[in-house]
C-alpha cells in the first residue's frame, strides 16, 4: 500500500479540502463505497436528508472517533471528535471546546454545535471544526493553537477524506477490510459514474447487484444510476 500523507491539523486541512461541489461528490463516493464492500458496520456515510436541507457526511469508526460534514444552504460546516485528542473537551475541567476552536465560528453554524448529535449528556463533543460560508472563497477555522505535542485528531479522522482519491481509499480499505479492491472499480465509482455489475463485483465479489441500487440511493449517489445488471 502507498503512504497517504495526512493532514496534521485543522489548519493544514484546510488548506487541502478541495471546492464545496468536489467535497460533497467525495463524501458521496466513500459512502457509496463502503456500501458496496457490504461490510454490516458502516465507517463511512451520506445521508441527503440530514435536516431540511441539510445532506451530511458521515464518518464514525465505532471506537468513539467521528466526523459529521454538513451541506447546508449556508454553507458547509465540519465538525470531528477524536476521543483521545489532547484537545477533547473531556480533558479540561470545564469541559468545554479547545480555546479557539470556534472562536470565529458564523453565527449561521453555531446552532449545529448544540445539535444533540454532536454532543454527549450536554457537552459539546469536538476536536475539529472547520466551514465554508456559501459567500466564502477558502475553508476556514478558527485560531485555534493546539499543545505542545498535542494533536487534535486531524490526520487520524480526515486522511481519506483529504486525500480523496481512489487510490487512498483502496489503500485504506485493503487494511481495514483486510481485502485488496479492484482499483479500476473503485475509480469507476469515485466518479459517480452508471454501476455495472462488472465495478459491483470488482469492490465486492460477494454483492448481488440487484441489491446494490436501493443502497446507493441512501448515499446521495446520482438518482438512476444504478446497476444495468
Amino acid at each position: 500500500m502507498t503512504d497517504t500523507p495526512r493532514p496534521l491539523d485543522v489548519h493544514e486541512l484546510i488548506r487541502v479540502l478541495p471546492e464545496v461541489p468536489v467535497l460533497r461528490d467525495r463524501c458521496r463516493a466513500l459512502a457509496a463505497l463502503d456500501r458496496l464492500v457490504g461490510a454490516k458496520y458502516r465507517y463511512f456515510d451520506y445521508d441527503p436528508a440530514w435536516g431540511p436541507g441539510i445532506e451530511a457526511a458521515l464518518m464514525n469508526n465505532g471506537s468513539g472517533d467521528e466526523y459529521t460534514v454538513l451541506f447546508t444552504p449556508d454553507g458547509v460546516f465540519g465538525r470531528g471528535f477524536d476521543h483521545e485528542s489532547w484537545v477533547s473537551p473531556y480533558t479540561t475541567e470545564d469541559m468545554e471546546l479547545w480555546p479557539g476552536l470556534v472562536d470565529t465560528l458564523p453565527e449561521v453554524f453555531r446552532p449545529h454545535l448544540d445539535d444533540p448529535a454532536f454532543c454527549d449528556d450536554g457537552v459539546r463533543v469536538a476536536t475539529v471544526v472547520f466551514w465554508r460560508e456559501t459567500a466564502d472563497t477558502a475553508w476556514r477555522a478558527g485560531p485555534v493553537e493546539l499543545p505542545e505535542d498535542g494533536d487534535d485528531g486531524t490526520g487520524h479522522l480526515f486522511h481519506v477524506l483529504a486525500a480523496g482519491t481512489p487510490e487512498a481509499y483502496a489503500d485504506w480499505a485493503g487494511g481495514y477490510y483486510g481485502r485488496e479492491l479492484d482499483l479500476d472499480a473503485v475509480r469507476h465509482v469515485f466518479a459517480l459514474r452508471p454501476l455495472t455489475e462488472a465495478v459491483v463485483k470488482g469492490v465486492n465479489p460477494e454483492a448481488d447487484p440487484a441489491a446494490v441500487a436501493a443502497a446507493m440511493a441512501g448515499t446521495g449517489y446520482p438518482e438512476g444510476d444504478g446497476p444495468s445488471v
